[in-house]
């Protein structure tokens, strides 16, 4: 890597040139940048180590989807099954674990999980159960279709689908008075988090109190070229499998809708987007498709803070888009860039007081100071 795209550890920028939305709001905003950039030298403190026997960034994926938790088989049984309405006549199952004191009163983390994921997902779980050990609410949230929800919508889900985690964000706030609110994103859910965040930019409700996304798909072209890669057959075709039993099971719930013909020809995860995604999604070719649902084109535009955790070795979510300036450029993210971790990975050495899983740790942990911070939203 050349000295000119060196990437640390934790990428804050000064203060100097940030944008105000008004004069008098100007010592407010300097106090609440300052602050995110002790958050970031508190999380700095804390680099990512990976295991000795899982170096590489496909020894991370998997090790890290792989390892025994033995408390993910029953922890989560008794969270409270949720329907949200996100538009009419399309709703998406969530489960949910409140604090039994007064829910109102602690912050809460909405998780979002990746592509053909559910909310059950490995990293979903893990990220719950210490959420919620650290006095967090916790929503997990099912995307369209998934969890075995296919009923619940004629729809398919896509990466550029904010709509859903803003009818969400809207009824915790209106219904549940929930004033301090995170959404928490993995993979194609980081990315969705991240573009809400963006299409909010100055006007995002001043509940929502912090984004995260890990290992996120901010430029979906580039991903869609690196899964074609001979050294990631194994997921492709995991993703392809999963995504055509989707769209076979939808064929039986909406035969009207979904046209199974032809769909085992197809061989590549850009052939099924120009089929399916791109029809359900209202995007007229799957280069704009691509364009408008790739969040890398509107994180200049987030002005809530926001943490990404993203590998240099991730090996289907190339890193070179993370070296975009707009990411440098904009002082309310916090980006981490260790050089391993894989995709949604990050299985760590031996750490003292925390356990191997790393991620879910520096989640945690940016949630619980951001929520003791300034409000950004005021």
């Amino acid at each position: 890597m050349s000295s000119k795209f060196k990437v640390t550890e934790v990428t804050v920028r000064p203060l100097a040139g940030t944008r105000q939305s008004a004069p008098e709001q100007a010592p407010q905003a300097t106090a609440a940048l300052a602050f995110l950039e002790s958050v970031a030298r508190e999380l700095q403190a804390k680099p990512f180590i990976p295991h000795p026997k899982f170096t590489s960034g496909h020894a991370q994926t998997l090790a890290a989807y792989y390892w025994p938790r033995g408390f993910m088989k029953r922890a989560h049984r008794t969270d409270v099954a949720r329907i949200f309405e996100v538009e009419r006549g399309i709703r998406v199952l969530a489960h949910c674990r409140w604090q039994n004191d007064s829910p109102a009163a602690h912050p809460t983390m909405v998780l979002v999980h990746g592509l053909e994921g559910a909310n059950t997902s490995v990293y979903m779980l893990g990220t719950a159960e210490k959420a919620y050990r650290a006095g967090f609410n916790v929503v997990r949230v099912n995307l369209r279709n998934c969890g075995k929800t296919e009923h619940l919508t004629p729809t398919l889900y896509h990466a550029g689908l904010t709509i859903d985690l803003r009818a969400i964000l809207r009824e915790l706030i209106t219904q549940d008075n929930l004033s301090c609110i995170f959404l928490v994103g993995f993979s194609m859910g980081g990315n969705i988090t991240l573009m809400l965040a963006g299409e909010e930019g100055d006007s995002a409700p001043r509940e929502l109190a912090g984004i995260c996304a890990v290992s996120p798909t901010i430029d979906l072209r580039s991903c869609a070229e690196a899964i074609e890669w001979r050294t990631n057959r194994l997921y492709k075709w995991s993703f392809l499998r999963s995504m055509k039993k989707r769209v076979r099971r939808k064929r039986k719930l909406f035969p009207e809708l979904y046209d199974t013909r032809g769909l085992s020809r197809l061989r590549k995860m850009r052939e099924f987007d120009e089929r399916y995604t791109i029809k359900g999604g209202g995007y007229s070719s799957v280069e704009e498709y691509y364009d408008r649902a790739s969040s890398l084109s509107v994180l200049s535009q987030i002005r809530t803070p926001s943490l990404m955790i993203h590998a240099q070795d991730d090996p289907f979510v190339p890193f070179e888009p993370f070296r975009d300036p707009a990411i440098a450029a904009n002082p309310h993210v916090v980006l981490l860039a260790p050089q391993h971790g894989g995709h949604v990975g990050f299985l760590g050495a031996d750490a003292s007081g925390e356990d191997r899983f790393w991620m879910e740790n520096r989640l945690v942990e940016f949630c619980r100071l951001v929520s003791g911070g300034p409000n950004w939203n005021r």
